[in-house]
């Protein structure tokens, strides 16, 4: 078995969410902190698009935006000499823009449910807005971070229609465990589709193992 593929998806899956876990954080308190209620509904809404559209169609997105002839991809490509359609970084894109959506609902959610009388508390003690958010919301609202955390991994590792527009399926380059499946089912080697398919349902099971223990935490501290 081409072991490739698996290590294309473990190393797109962990830049991925060390991205999206940042960004949904972020994401997540400033719209929470918003005091419009009709600018946070429309924030929200374009924060979880990528969440509801097909993939294939965030992936035609970012391949308008990436493409090499394209004002943002030909700034990098001029600029930085890297390529990113059909490259490896282009595996990161796709799987961070699918993800954010469900950290960032996810610890939006987490945010949301903390004692809004511990916060006015830590402003009366004096503390800046940035410690409240490290030592008061996400200290209380981590067990649901974890949560949105353990999901955009695996949605980020799962990821198959954008990566399959804006990378493609370069072996040994692009070819993430998804991409791997599909291609050995279309030759026929169902054999490797089925060994790659153990690999994914492995790491899935693994997942949701961690969200489940994750939400024990959770209730156990809320107890």
């Amino acid at each position: 078995m081409d072991l490739s593929p698996i290590l294309i998806s473990m190393r797109t899956a962990s830049l991925s969410i060390a991205v999206t876990f940042v960004l949904g954080l972020l994401a997540a308190w400033l719209v929470v902190r918003l005091r419009r209620e009709a600018l946070k509904i429309l924030l929200d809404g374009l924060l979880t698009l990528p969440l509801v559209l097909p993939p294939t169609v965030v992936g035609f997105f970012l391949l308008y935006i990436f493409g090499v002839k394209r004002p943002l991809g030909q700034f990098f490509l001029d600029y930085f000499s890297v390529k990113i359609a059909f490259s490896w970084i282009a595996t990161v894109i796709a799987a961070v823009v699918m993800a954010f959506p469900l950290m960032y609902r996810s610890a939006r959610g987490a945010f949301e449910q903390v004692d809004q009388d511990l916060i006015h508390a830590a402003r009366t003690l004096g503390m800046s807005e940035w410690t409240i958010f490290w030592k008061v919301m996400v200290a209380n609202a981590l067990p649901g971070i974890i949560s949105g955390g353990v999901l955009a991994f695996a949605r980020g590792l799962g990821e198959f229609g954008a990566t399959a527009m804006i990378a493609g399926n370069i072996a040994g380059k692009t070819r993430t465990l998804p991409m791997a499946v599909y291609s050995e089912v279309a030759a026929g080697n169902m054999d490797q589709a089925y060994h790659y398919v153990v690999v994914i349902v492995a790491i899935a099971f693994v997942s949701v193992v961690a969200l489940n223990v994750a939400g024990w935490r959770g209730r156990d501290q809320k107890q």
